[in-house]
């Protein structure tokens, strides 16, 4: 790896910056470009047929300007632009954009595609860097501004020929982060004196970083300068459409709206070519998650991904931003138990406001449920398997035994070598310390009260029937008695707690108990029965099961 071979961006700051103090209050204009920019990095572009659905898809999620495609470039494009608009398949709050290279008989052919439109942003484009200049064009300056206004005339005509009250322009100077700012402003407001915008046809001004070249916060700097030094700019919509080359897409996005830029483009999920696109979705819910309305509905986000992944052939990676598959999942321990306190501190506390360590949204609001927000592996610990148990089971473990049943579980985790499903937990959970029955099982009791009470029960203990009895100032203490005298143990239960697990008459209740025998050692075991004092009893025996079957 020869880095002597690459050198750094060339300086540019903007000294008059104000960005850095300002806040995002609202959501910018956004504009989707999966069916242009997104659909031709595809290997396998979308039919005509997917484009359609893809459209409807994203008019559903919300999205007001779509650009649908170059439809000079092939019959595909050309036939999916006249699709829409022959069909009337356009809602009448969207507008559809298309994309043409300044040159003329490109715009015009944009132009017959889009005859018939009810409003549309014809979207004009040449590159302006001083690498394409000299690369791909070799090209003086004004020799590139003059194929931007030339294209800039076309197009102005064309659309008073096709009625101008339907149409939006729009402008890139493509490869924009790698123009001198001076001859981006030069370039822009050349094209701006040509369209001359007004208070009621206002003029987009996009600035591509088509080629993430620098940190984000150059790009800012580069946005800021040109929203203080192009002209019209109060009638001058600022777009920003970034690349994702340096894997910085989005937090340059974000900054760039922090220095004046007002409006979006980029797609879903960040497709596009090479490294793909600024991803919509994250920019939108990244908003959201400090109390900015997006504009965007990604209720439903697990459907989204269904319909990109089917149309693109793409996969959404699990650790993505919001919706991949695992991105509301912990399996780290104190993770887990972070997660499970705020989760109860939350109930308990009726709070409107979300704060949930290591949540920053709430996964309900894109359509997730809470059963996968922690699972259960090696790394897991106490708290992963009590949330587990209490959102999927309702069963409110004490924290006593959720330490013990914590280290069960990692056990059996390290046994399998892998996940343990919810289920897997709740089996788990109910093997070790529900009606254990071996090698006593509780078959039934009668209760006697003349001061104290006494107990006598019926249990079966390597399959012979035995009656006990024993007395204490309560059912637990006396069955407890009798069942010390039976067997030789000593112990005491030093922890008891209960709650149903239905609602209604006939609901089952469980017991929760720990025992401590004369060395000190814990022991625990849960009850289940439609008698409170049934699953009491039950709860006794398990834990002195649990006990009986330890090997000191």
């Amino acid at each position: 790896m020869n880095h002597a071979k690459y050198r750094p961006f060339p300086i540019f700051t903007f000294k008059d910056r104000s960005w850095p103090e300002n806040r995002l209050t609202t959501a910018p204009e956004w504009c989707s470009v999966d069916l242009r920019d997104g659909n031709q990095a595809l290997i396998n572009p979308m039919s005509l047929e997917q484009k359609l659905a893809f459209f409807k898809r994203l008019t559903e999620i919300g999205f007001k300007q779509i650009e649908v495609g170059f439809p000079a470039a092939s019959d595909t494009e050309y036939n999916f632009v006249r699709t829409l608009i022959e069909n009337d398949l356009i809602p009448d709050d969207v507008t559809i954009q298309a994309l043409t290279q300044s040159r003329e008989h490109i715009i015009t052919k944009t132009f017959e595609a889009l005859e018939g439109v009810k409003k549309a942003i014809v979207h004009l484009y040449n590159s302006t860097s001083a690498l394409q200049r000299d690369v791909v064009f070799g090209m003086s300056r004004d020799a590139i501004t003059g194929i931007a206004v030339k294209g800039a005339v076309a197009l102005k005509a064309l659309a008073e020929k096709y009625g101008r009250e339907k149409f939006t322009f729009q402008y890139s100077p493509e490869s924009f982060t790698g123009t001198e700012m001076d001859y981006a402003a030069d370039v822009c407001n050349a094209v701006l004196d040509v369209w001359k915008p007004s208070g009621e046809g206002k003029v987009i001004i996009n600035l591509p970083s088509t080629v993430e070249m620098a940190t984000p916060n150059v790009y800012a700097d580069q946005i800021e300068y040109m929203s203080v030094n192009l002209n019209y700019r109060e009638n001058v919509v600022i777009s920003v459409h970034t690349h994702n080359d340096r894997g910085t897409g989005v937090a340059a996005t974000e900054l760039a709206l922090l220095a004046g830029a007002q409006r979006v483009e980029g797609t879903l999920f960040g497709n596009g070519e090479r490294t793909g696109n600024a991803d919509i979705m994250n920019v939108a819910l990244n908003l959201y998650s400090h109390g900015i309305n997006p504009k965007l509905d990604f209720s439903r986000i697990d459907d989204i991904v269904k319909t990109y992944e089917s149309f693109t052939g793409l996969s959404v990676h699990p650790r993505h931003p919001y919706a991949g598959e695992l991105v509301f999942t912990a399996f780290s321990g104190s993770h887990q138990d972070a997660i499970n306190k705020g989760m109860a501190k939350r109930q308990e506390r009726g709070a409107d406001v979300w704060e949930i360590p290591y949540l920053p949204i709430d996964p309900q609001d894109v359509g997730r449920g809470y059963e996968p927000v922690i699972r259960i592996n090696s790394q897991s610990g106490k708290g992963g398997a009590a949330f587990v148990l209490e959102r999927g089971y309702g069963l409110a473990v004490p924290k006593a035994m959720q330490r013990d049943f914590g280290e069960i579980v990692t056990r059996r985790s390290d046994e399998t070598g892998g996940e343990l499903l919810p289920k897997d937990v709740y089996d788990l959970f109910v093997e070790q310390y529900v009606n254990v029955s071996d090698p006593i099982k509780f078959e039934r009791y009668k209760e006697v009260s003349n001061g104290r009470i006494y107990v006598v029960s019926e249990i079966t203990s390597n399959g012979e029937r035995r009656e006990i009895s024993g007395s204490g100032n309560g059912l637990l203490s006396a069955f407890s008695a009798g069942l010390s005298d039976e067997f030789g143990v000593r112990f005491d239960i030093t922890d008891y707690s209960e709650h149903a697990l239905e609602h209604g008459a006939k609901s089952r209740a469980i017991t929760y108990v720990r025992i401590s025998d004369e060395n000190g050692k814990h022991f625990f075991g849960a009850g289940v029965s439609e008698s409170v004092s049934k699953s009491s009893l039950r709860a006794v025996v398990s834990a002195l099961n649990r006990k009986l079957k330890t090997v000191d």
